[in-house]
């Protein structure tokens, strides 16, 4: 201890002028010395345990609840212990985070730290339910890159293993160098991607149902659902809804569909004369699922594409304040729509 004190003395001396430090009445120096002293052990602590953290973290393979090939949908009493046990912080976006993600995030991810870590370091978040343009466009202004720099980091992720457009752009947060290249920002997100899904997805998963799939079902969701819970009902919803060879007839694809104008905004509210947009990614017109992901999923939302509650529901809406409505019929789909707003839809 005395030894260290002595080194933080040194340090000390060096770094203020001696005309200040002479000056620095004798009852504030112990003080201080212990408080510089307590600030440089609790880094060592929290650097220590990350680095634990990251050696001994080894990620757990996706529960699947849902069977294609028999139709069937077997509920996983284990899901909600996965969920608690292996997506338990939350993040203000929504974002699942591990617990070591989440003090990072604490620590290093608000506005005091990037004062500090100015002027070159950047913070970049993807939200759950952005589509790559969105990203891209975030992501360019911070770093102040190029048109063709935007597309190339697009590129990078989408070329990526597996090859898909939307999908792999993991939410989270991503700290770079204020100069920082696509080609690094997209090594960033992609080993994201591999590290959260890719390791969760072994083959015993990939058999039952292909991560091209589940991203596809999750990113739905991401668009179409509240919370965790609510997304495993509305997957519920899709699964009976493959199974019978029914149209998936989801207002988030249409949105989709007329985002990817090149004008307006990225989700516009659909319209009733949207359902005949000519689009591979309109669900009212097309059976099955779209050609891709339409946004990329929060790793609940994966969970919960793999993991569906077993119902008989075909239909829903949400009612005010997100409250969660399902019915087995057309008919008593019109009927609960009546009975909330006088009329059904």
């Amino acid at each position: 201890m005395t030894t260290s004190m002595q080194r933080i003395k040194d340090k000390l001396r060096h770094a203020l002028p001696p005309a200040k430090w002479r000056h620095l009445p004798v009852r504030f120096r112990k003080p201080l010395f212990f408080s510089i002293f307590l600030l440089a052990l609790g880094a060592f602590a929290v650097g220590f345990l990350f680095l634990m953290y990251e050696r001994s973290y080894v990620p757990q393979p996706f529960p699947v609840s849902v069977n294609p090939t028999l139709n069937l949908i077997e509920e996983d009493p284990a899901v909600d212990e996965y969920y608690e046990k292996h997506i338990t912080a939350t993040d203000k976006e929504g974002t699942k985070l591990d617990w070591a993600d989440w003090l990072s995030e604490k620590l290093f991810g608000g506005e005091w730290y990037q004062i500090l870590a100015a002027p070159r370091a950047r913070n970049l978040v993807i939200y759950p339910g952005e589509r790559r343009e969105e990203i891209a466009d975030k992501f360019g202004d911070i770093l102040r890159w190029s048109e063709d720099e935007r597309q190339q980091f697009m590129d990078l992720v989408a070329t990526s293993s597996p090859l898909m457009l939307e999908g792999k752009f993991y939410p989270g947060h991503y700290l770079v160098d204020q100069e920082a290249p696509p080609e690094y920002v997209a090594g960033l997100v992609n080993d994201k991607f591999n590290e959260e899904i890719r390791a969760r997805y072994q083959r015993r998963v990939e058999n039952q149902v292909s991560l091209e799939d589940a991203l596809i079902i999750a990113s739905l969701l991401e668009r179409e659902a509240y919370d965790f819970t609510d997304m495993r009902e509305i997957s519920g919803v899709i699964w009976n809804r493959l199974f019978m060879g029914m149209n998936l007839q989801l207002d988030a694809t249409l949105q989709y569909a007329k985002g990817s104008s090149p004008y307006g905004p990225w989700w516009p509210v659909p319209l009733p004369r949207d359902k005949y947009i000519d689009s591979p990614y309109n669900t009212y017109q097309n059976e099955g699922l779209p050609p891709g992901p339409i946004a990329n999923p929060s790793i609940e939302a994966v969970l919960a594409a793999l993991n569906p509650i077993e119902t008989d529901c075909l239909f829903y809406f949400h009612a005010a304040g997100g409250v969660f409505y399902c019915s087995d019929t057309y008919e008593e789909h019109v009927a609960n729509l009546r009975q909330l707003y006088g009329r059904g839809r």
